[in-house]
């Protein structure tokens, strides 16, 4: 029986291993991936280690998450042990209220201690940056070292420290030499903690930062919302270098202790083989992959800040840019137009946004933006015709291109019938043959207008009528077809063929068809989205005629095919299209790359804040009603 409890332990043990370890080693594994899928392994290969290497953004990430772990475990283990020290020779009813309110940070919701410390910032009018999330991270961080130090503190003999210096120490040599050697455990422990949950931190970072600062979290963040491996590449190295951590800071204690015969060395380690291994290692990675600059170009030593959607840009473009004008780019990314205007409206100063065409109508009639010098402009007439002059923005007076596409539906040919897409349109997505076969783009604004157009609406109606016919049908759509409402997800699942057919972006749909031949982009002649992302310039920008260069370069040629051939979006530079799509070009022959024009059904969106609500709190309630329907 003995026996059969012990093997049965073992088995638990190794499953709870498995369990935590598993997707740690999938991630690695994958990281060597010679393919782009995040599921389909295709050989063996350093390319993404190589991408990591070379992206200035990944590695200043990497730089920033260390080197403020690392200031701030340093920081809050001092601040905390001289508070927990202090604490412990303080009155009872002022020990018990301040370890109280010391509980309150660990107790609290962490978006509730984001946002505190972001409103803090902003009354103070504090520019929100580098040295914002630092202090952030400090003041998170002490609360966990004193929950550690305090315990070792407790068991101490209180008379110790009066011990010593009835023997002649003085204050600080009985601190130093009596006090803190015999309370080393729990300060290493308190440490370890602190840096662990600054690396780990992405919440409250994502809220204090700005000027284009990011942690790992926060870089891992928006490179997930599209198919990117180097999340993989980036995320192993971390792994490396905390497990070298961890394993100095185990076996350091044991060789010194061996060599020098005292068992008390190994415990003085505290935190320098963190310190040494992860800056030693910080540093290679971030000196190794930053190139510096070159000699003067004309706008040597200006900023511009750009922001962007994650993801939405091509691997060479910043740095080739950089090189040309001697400027520095400082890119954010946002991953919802919202979020970005919130920002904007709110004064932050940005040099280039790039929003969609609704967002853009609605920051021209805020009077958010500034209209374009076109004297400075030299790509307008590079543009294809289809994207100039439209409904937001009928003169280009305030924005220039950058991508545009459609929204259609993405099916795999092996399982869905042309003939059901010809002859029902969105329709197919009621049609009960793809029951459990089905994906749903979580977009209120692309769900709404399918069922519009399936309808025979359209997207820009204000008749509360048919918006509320465009739910029922939604309803009818999560209620009865077990259908799974996804982001960016869909790219990759639909690239491994893991439903029939789904609600896709245009450039979404060519990366998707470019990874697995049996996949087919189809637009319903009842109409679409006909949708644009444009380079716009703030009011407020500090850097307008770098700002203009920088639109100039995006659209040339070189910036354009960097732009398109990477991300898969339609290039608003009318060579790049035909260069790309044409014979030898990345995606010869994949008709989603071309967007549709000539259809007098298809649309393009129109600001309308009141009928945006409407739309936002019926899709809420369709999200209701498919979690209640699984």
């Amino acid at each position: 029986m003995r026996r059969n409890r012990k093997a049965f332990g073992k088995i638990m043990m190794l499953l709870i291993i498995v369990f935590f370890y598993l997707p740690i080693a999938y991630m690695i594994v994958f990281s060597f991936n010679d393919g782009k899928s995040l599921t389909n392994f295709a050989g063996f290969s350093l390319r993404w280690y190589e991408h990591m290497l070379k992206s200035k953004d990944m590695m200043e990430a990497l730089y920033t998450t260390f080197s403020i772990a690392l200031l701030a475990t340093f920081i809050s283990t001092v601040a905390g042990t001289i508070a927990a020290i202090g604490l412990s020779r303080s009155r009872k009813i002022v020990r018990d209220l301040l370890s109280q309110i010391n509980n309150l940070p660990i107790m609290n919701p962490e978006i509730v201690t984001a946002i505190g410390f972001m409103l803090l910032f902003i009354t103070f009018r504090i520019e929100k940056g580098y040295m914002t999330m630092l202090l952030a991270h400090i003041a998170f961080c002490i609360p966990y070292v004193m929950l550690s130090v305090m315990p070792k503190i407790k068991s101490l003999d209180p008379n110790l420290a009066d011990a010593a210096m009835d023997l002649g120490a003085t204050p600080w040599r009985a601190l130093t030499k009596v006090i803190v050697p015999q309370i080393t455990p729990g300060i290493v422990s308190g440490a370890l903690i602190a840096f662990t949950m600054s690396v780990d931190d992405f919440i409250i970072s994502y809220f204090v930062t700005g000027r284009g600062v990011k942690n790992l979290s926060i870089m891992v963040y928006t490179m997930s919302k599209r198919v990117n491996p180097s999340i993989n590449a980036i995320s192993t190295l971390v792994v490396v270098i905390i497990t070298a951590a961890l394993l100095i800071i185990n076996l350091a204690p044991a060789l010194m202790a061996r060599r020098e015969k005292k068992e008390t060395v190994g415990r003085r380690i505290g935190l320098l083989p963190v310190a040494a291994v992860c800056g030693a290692l910080t540093a290679v990675v971030i000196f190794g992959g930053i190139e510096k600059g070159g000699a003067d170009r004309p706008f040597e030593g200006q900023t511009l800040h750009l922001y962007i959607w994650g993801e939405y840009i091509g691997e060479n473009i910043i740095g080739d840019f950089e090189e040309e004008t001697g400027a520095t780019v400082v890119m954010e990314n946002f991953d919802l137009n919202e979020q970005m205007y919130i920002k904007v409206a709110n004064g932050e100063s940005y040099d280039i946004l790039v929003p969609s065409d609704y967002m853009i109508e609605r920051l021209i009639q805020e009077d958010l933006l500034q209209k374009l010098d076109h004297s400075k402009l030299d790509c307008m007439d590079k543009l294809s015709d289809a994207v100039r002059g439209l409904p937001y923005d009928p003169d280009n007076d305030y924005s220039v291109p950058y991508f545009w596409g459609t929204v259609g539906i993405v099916y795999d040919k092996t399982k869905v019938d042309i003939k059901d897409l010809e002859e029902q349109g969105f329709g197919i997505f009621l049609n009960e043959k793809y029951k459990g076969d089905v994906y749903l783009y979580d977009s209120e604004r692309d769900s709404f207008m399918m069922a519009l157009k399936n309808l025979g609406y359209s997207m820009n109606t204000e008749s509360e009528a048919e918006l509320q016919e465009a739910y029922e049908w939604l309803v009818k759509c999560v209620a009865t077809m077990d259908t799974e409402i996804v982001t960016d997800e869909i790219i990759d699942n639909m690239a491994q063929g893991r439903k029939a057919l789904g609600l896709i972006y245009s450039g979404d749909a060519v990366y998707v068809m470019n990874e697995n031949e049996d996949m087919g982009y189809y637009m319903p002649e009842s109409g679409t989205n006909l949708w644009s992302d444009a380079m716009v310039i703030p009011k407020n920008a500090r850097s307008p005629e770098l700002a203009h260069a920088f639109i100039n370069y995006a659209t040339d040629y070189d910036g354009a095919y960097d732009n398109s051939s990477y991300v898969g979006y339609t290039s608003a530079n009318q060579e790049v299209i035909e260069v790309i799509y044409g014979p030898g070009g990345d995606y010869e022959g994949i008709d989603a790359y071309i967007p549709r024009t000539g259809n007098e059904n298809d649309e393009v969106f129109v600001y309308n804040e009141a009928t945006k609500q409407t739309i936002g709190n019926l899709w809420s309630r369709v999200k209701v009603a498919a979690s209640n329907a699984d």
